[in-house]
Parts: C-alpha cells; sequence; structure tokens
C-alpha cells in the first residue's frame, strides 16, 4: 500500500501529528493516518501503542480548534504481528481547522493535496470561515437553562466512564457564554423531543393501529427505548424442514440497529425536526431531517466517508459504544441492503428496508408426524422462541389482552428481558407489568426457567397453533 490523498503513514509517532489531522479534516473526504508504519509501507510496529494512544487524543484535543473531539478515531491494530494505530478522520464541519498556537493563518491552517499536507492559500481560509456552520446544535442557546444530567451520568457509569463536575465543558455542551446549548438539551433529563413510532395495518398511511412516543428524556434514552420497541417489531419467523428449523428476522437485525442510531446522530435537530420510524406490514422506512451534509456526494456517503452533522452527539454515542467508529453504519447497512434503499432530498433521508418473506412449510416425514415430532416441533423452545408459528398468532390470541399481546411479544424477542426492561419499552410501570406476567403465567403462556437469574419460556397451547 501507497500513501494516497486519503491514506498517510508515519513511523512513529512525531510532531507532525496535527497538522496531518488538520490537513484531513480541512479536506472533504477525511482520511486515515497509519502510525507505526513508514512511507514505504513497511511495518515497523510502535512500543507501547497504549501510551501513544492515549497521547494521541490528549494531543488532538488540545491542539486543534475549533474542537476536533468527535471527528476522529483512534483504532489497535496488528500488522505483520506488530502493534500499529489507525487514526481515522472525518471531514470536519466547521472549517477551515488549525493548529491552535498559529491561529487561522496560513501557517496554522493546512488541507490534503494529493498525498501532502500543504498550507492553506488565505483566501481559501477566509472563504471557508464565512461559509462556517454557525446554525449548529452546539452553537444554539437552549430554550431552558434548569438542565439536569442524571440519565447521561448513569449510562457513562455504566460504560465505564464517570463524568466529572466539568462534564459539560468537556462535551462541548456550553455555548461561547458557558450557557448551555442545543446538544445539551437533547441530553437533558427532560426536554420536549418526542420521538415517534408509528405502526399501520397495511401498506400506507391511511389505517394507523399503534402510535409510541419516545422521548421529553435525554437523547440517548429514546434510542434505546426505540431500538427495543423496533427489535419487538422484528420478530423472528420459522421455516421447518425435515432436517433442521430455519430461524429469519423480517429485517436484518444489525442492519436495523445502524440505520436507526444514524438517524439519531446525524438529523438535523437546528430546525426542531426529529427523526421518524413507520412499520409497514411489507416494509419499514426511517427518516431523518437533513440530507447529504454539504460537500459530500451519494458515492461517498455510500463508501463510508463521515461527515458528523453533530460532533457533539457523534462522541457521546461513540463513548457510551453505541456507534462503533467512524464512517462504519453506512457500510455495514450496505451489507444487508442495497443502495436503493436510500432515498436523499434537499431536507430529509429516508432509509427504507422491504420486510423478508419467510413462508412456514413442513416437509417432516410420514414417520416422524406418528412419532409426534411435529408437536415437538412446534412448541415452546428454549430462549424464549416460538417455533414453527406464523407472525399473526400472537396478534390473534384472544385469550388475553393488547397490552399482554405486547408483553409477549417482547419476552418472544428477548426471552432475558426483565420486567424493568418491559415497563421502559412499554412505557408503564413495573407493578402493572408484574400483574401482565402473572396474567401470561396464570394462562399458561409462559413459564419461569433459573429464577432471578433465568429466562422465560413462551408456550402457545395447541388450540392456539
Amino acid at each position: 500500500m501507497t500513501e494516497t490523498n486519503r491514506i498517510e503513514y508515519k513511523r512513529e509517532l512525531s510532531e507532525g501529528l496535527e497538522k496531518e489531522v488538520i490537513a484531513f479534516l480541512n479536506y472533504r473526504e477525511g482520511g486515515i493516518l497509519f502510525i507505526g508504519i513508514d512511507k514505504n509501507g513497511n511495518t515497523y510496529g510502535l512500543a507501547d501503542a497504549d501510551r501513544d494512544q492515549l497521547k494521541i487524543k490528549d494531543r488532538l484535543k488540545n491542539n486543534i480548534r475549533p474542537s476536533a473531539m468527535g471527528l476522529f478515531d483512534i483504532v489497535s491494530e496488528v500488522r505483520d504481528g506488530k502493534d500499529i494505530l489507525k487514526v481515522i478522520v472525518a471531514s470536519g464541519p466547521e472549517k477551515p481547522y488549525h493548529l491552535k498556537k498559529y491561529g487561522m493563518s496560513e501557517k496554522g491552517c493546512v488541507i490534503r493535496l494529493g498525498s501532502a499536507a500543504e498550507p492553506m492559500p488565505q483566501k481559501m481560509i477566509d472563504e471557508l470561515f464565512a461559509k462556517r456552520t454557525r446554525n449548529s446544535i452546539s452553537k444554539i442557546k437552549a430554550g431552558r437553562q434548569d438542565l439536569s444530567f442524571s440519565q447521561l451520568k448513569i449510562y457513562y457509569e455504566e460504560s465505564g466512564h464517570i463524568l466529572g463536575k466539568a462534564f459539560a465543558k468537556n462535551l462541548e455542551l456550553l455555548t461561547e457564554d458557558d450557557s448551555f446549548n442545543y446538544a445539551a438539551y437533547l441530553l437533558a433529563d427532560k426536554n420536549n423531543t418526542s420521538i415517534k413510532v408509528a405502526k399501520y395495518s397495511g401498506t400506507n398511511r391511511t389505517d394507523l393501529i399503534e402510535s409510541n412516543e419516545y422521548g421529553d428524556e435525554c437523547l440517548v434514552k429514546a434510542t434505546k427505548q426505540v431500538i427495543d420497541k423496533i427489535a419487538v417489531e422484528n420478530r423472528t419467523t420459522t421455516k421447518i424442514t425435515a432436517k433442521e428449523r430455519e430461524q429469519a428476522n423480517l429485517w436484518n437485525p444489525i442492519a436495523l440497529r445502524e440505520a436507526i442510531i444514524n438517524a439519531f446522530v446525524h438529523n438535523d435537530y437546528t430546525n426542531e425536526i426529529l427523526p421518524k420510524f413507520e412499520i409497514f406490514t411489507d416494509r419499514i422506512e426511517i427518516t431523518s431531517a437533513g440530507g447529504l451534509p454539504e460537500g459530500l456526494s451519494k458515492q461517498e456517503f455510500f463508501e463510508g466517508f463521515s461527515v458528523p452533522r453533530n460532533k457533539e452527539l457523534m462522541r457521546i454515542f461513540k463513548d457510551l459504544e453505541l456507534v462503533e467508529q467512524l464512517g462504519s453504519g453506512i457500510p455495514r447497512i450496505l451489507e444487508y441492503y442495497g443502495k436503493e434503499s436510500f432515498s436523499f432530498s434537499d431536507n430529509f433521508l429516508r432509509m427504507t428496508f422491504v420486510a423478508q418473506e419467510v413462508t412456514v412449510e413442513s416437509t417432516v416425514s410420514e414417520d416422524d408426524k406418528e412419532g409426534g415430532q411435529i408437536g415437538g416441533a412446534m412448541g415452546g423452545l428454549k430462549g424464549g422462541q416460538i417455533g414453527g408459528l406464523k407472525n399473526s398468532t400472537i396478534d390473534n390470541l384472544n385469550q388475553i389482552t393488547q397490552r399482554q399481546k405486547e408483553v409477549l411479544k417482547l419476552i418472544e424477542s428477548d426471552n432475558r428481558i426483565s420486567r424493568s426492561g418491559i415497563a421502559e419499552v412499554l412505557h408503564i410501570n413495573e407493578s402493572a407489568i408484574q400483574k401482565h406476567l402473572n396474567n401470561l403465567r396464570d394462562a399458561g403462556f409462559i413459564k419461569r426457567k433459573g429464577g432471578t437469574r433465568g429466562y422465560w419460556e413462551v408456550i402457545l397451547k395447541e388450540k392456539d397453533e
């Protein structure tokens, strides 16, 4: 491999680190900096990659302006048996980026030209500064300043991080006058960001059968709730053959999760328009506000070039491991769905995933039928899967209420889900959930295995199959 317009090699961590990163930040496609590889592509490795990783993060945090936090990833890799570091840099939304000590001068601003970082002409510096995004969620002052962040702190603690007293400044949740910005508002315990998940009985919007709203609280929590809710709708269907039972979801769960998170992180919140999720019988549509970021083509979008619209949200979602690394989401979706699943306009991006059609068949031999193996195949399975059942089976149960059907679907989707987890998804208190669980258990639809550390087993009676 040789150096290109998007790839730079450095044999060791040197003084030129910030310059190379700034060049990629100012470049329309971003780039990747490998440390531990020389200019000819030979692997030398690093003596202490963990130490160098900490140094890199500290230097990029303190020496580059505007802040580059949320715009780079540092990934450890092993090549030729040696440790190297890969610094993935996104194209920044607030160009021109510059070295803090030199300011916005030709010495402080560089840009990638070919395989080199070159000084930026003063005319280009002035033009980029004039276009710099000022109407971003980091610069908009929150309409209310009495914000608290206990939910966000809990999520950080669960991920092994502690937010100190200066967390608002460190996470860039303050404006220049130290007021909470709109990013802080979105992440606060209480706000007015209602996220809608709608479900229709057909292939159009004429018959709405279910409308759920998540939000009015920390955006991270709302994201997790939407992920859980749609996971329930992504029910597992089963095709039975003579030799095996094949499980299949309506939509690929990996691609679906990436699409949901992408809609939250890259949504344009400046006009107070929120992402929307709609479930039809033949597809799911996920719509986020804002078209392609300025300067990014469709081809670059599909190739995974990252221009984060909300770098503050991107950083926090990465800290909480909801986002793996920059630019990984769209290529991961494309592993399962084609480019035709994406539609663009000036103001919106929509992802449409067609439901997989799975028929339930039985090719079991007559001998197996006589031996009662069909009954075994159709019975409840450990792990909460419902073998050989059509998608509508639970919906057609007449003995239980609509809410109990929702609880049963959640248990089917995740047989280890807790009472509090069910309550959080359905937005009702735990005591009510316990009553529904008791009713389902008394009616013989569920059975608890292994106590508090066990799992649920779903049992649908023969008369309901």
